[in-house]
């Protein structure tokens, strides 16, 4: 059987989303550019802003055993409200970098600095997709409806980290992590060291894989100026992102005993598998890591979308432990 030919590249396609994704395939014509300027033809940004959520929720129905109705519509609106914020924050960051991305082979074909979209159409657009988060957030516990409010902060600085420091990658951790506490909270309603220590487990998972996606563009970064933990590592960065991986895993644990009543041995252990299975699978891509490698680097990057759902898997299985 002869070979079928690729498929040809989708008008005003982003340079690194996959090819023949739905938003290229099948989304009407005119809202293509607002749904690639979200990010929805890539969807690994919607999954590492959604899994501390879920780690955050199920952590939380562990420590008090008990699974409520409104914990299922918590588990829904965090999935929708991660695809409206990570859509709206990727939105301000291309409204910010906009001139930045024009000099960077990578982001030069995203929709603002490619024209497809103006930066009045990206603030209207912007706008819209936080109004619908906020509908959702409003039907939390009100102390998770404060955190929300409050993560918009680091949200919107974030966008300038790389400016004026070599560390963007932590500012990204705080904005990207904050589900666990917003989720921990709306299901205990209030917030507490567990979901904390989580937090910064999901910081330090950060710093590994948006270290090794930063890898992509350190080239370019240095010629225009950018800062990043890729560029100021360089050569170390395996020690590092083993620092990172070996930081995550510890206080991953650490937040699931502290969580876990002692009694819940059962419980406890198959948490604790779940933290182990992603230990293993971070230490298969540090394994796999290489600088120079763009293609390598992108497949790892994507690949802790299926790091973090172990845990999820292994605490939603606790509950029935």
């Amino acid at each position: 059987m002869s070979d079928q030919p690729p498929m040809p590249e989708a008008e005003g396609q982003v340079s690194d989303a996959v090819k023949g994704n739905w938003v290229d395939r099948y989304a009407p014509a005119p809202m293509r550019p607002y749904f690639r300027l979200s990010r929805l033809d890539r969807p690994i940004g919607t999954w590492l802003l959604l899994l501390p959520c879920w780690w955050g929720l199920l952590l939380a129905m562990l420590s008090d055993g008990q699974a409520r109705w409104q914990d299922l519509w918590i588990f829904a609106g965090c999935g929708i409200g991660a695809i409206l914020m990570r859509g709206a924050g990727c939105t301000w960051n291309d409204i910010t970098d906009r001139h930045i991305d024009r000099s960077v082979a990578r982001t030069a074909s995203r929709p603002i600095p490619s024209g497809q979209v103006s930066v009045k159409q990206a603030l209207a657009w912007l706008a819209a997709q936080a109004l619908v988060a906020l509908c959702i957030l409003l039907t939390f516990h009100p102390m998770a409806i404060l955190l929300g409010v409050i993560s918009l902060v680091p949200v919107a600085i974030y966008p300038f980290a790389k400016r004026f420091t070599w560390w963007p990658q932590v500012f990204l951790g705080i904005a990207f992590n904050w589900g666990a506490l917003l989720a921990w909270t709306a299901h205990r309603g209030v917030l507490e060291w567990p979901a904390v220590i989580l937090y910064l487990a999901g910081m330090a998972w950060t710093l590994f894989y948006d270290t090794i996606y930063a890898h992509q563009d350190t080239e370019d970064d240095a010629l225009i100026g950018v800062k990043s933990t890729a560029r100021l590592f360089g050569e170390a960065s395996p020690k590092w992102l083993a620092r990172f991986m070996k930081i995550s895993i510890a206080l991953l644990l650490i937040a699931i005993i502290t969580a876990i009543p002692r009694a819940e041995t059962l419980v406890l252990v198959v948490a604790a598998l779940g933290v182990l299975a992603m230990a293993l699978h971070l230490l298969w891509q540090l394994r796999r890591f290489d600088p120079d490698d763009n293609d390598t680097l992108l497949t790892l990057f994507r690949s802790n979308r299926d790091a973090g759902l172990l845990p999820v898997l292994f605490f939603a299985a606790a509950l029935f432990a």
